[in-house]
């Protein structure tokens, strides 16, 4: 069965490349352009695993996340938040919001597409950047 992905980011380029990559390594994608609409999808959805950007405009990230987590529809869905930020604050809060894991902005595909893999493993990495 294939896994499915929610991707969101306000960045449609991002969004794009990032999609086109994890679809060519086997994930079916769905995206959302921003929080509230991600939201939306997760609980329409019910993806696999939610990757989302911290700094998007509305809701961001990591009020996302949390709210991903009060609700008991998403709670269990795996998150994986990133950011152009990678100050230990920003892992704390992302640790907080109960994120899996963070990677900071630039990132490559490949590392990427290995924490993606890693999160269906008993080998997950523990929240922190690639």
């Amino acid at each position: 069965m294939t896994k499915k992905i929610l991707m969101v980011d306000d960045d449609q380029r991002l969004l794009r490349v990032v999609s086109m990559y994890l679809a060519m390594e086997g994930y079916e994608i769905i995206s959302a352009p921003d929080g509230e609409a991600g939201l939306r999808e997760a609980q329409q959805q019910r993806p696999d695993l939610i990757i989302m950007d911290i700094m998007m405009p509305g809701m961001d990230g990591i009020t996302a996340c949390t709210r991903l987590r009060t609700d008991p529809k998403t709670a269990d869905i795996p998150v994986l938040l990133f950011s152009a930020l990678s100050g230990s604050e920003d892992v704390e809060r992302a640790r907080q919001a109960g994120a899996n894991h963070l990677i900071t902005k630039p990132f490559n595909l490949v590392g990427l597409a290995e924490v993606v893999n890693s999160l269906w493993t008993s080998e997950a990495p523990p929240i922190t950047d690639v």
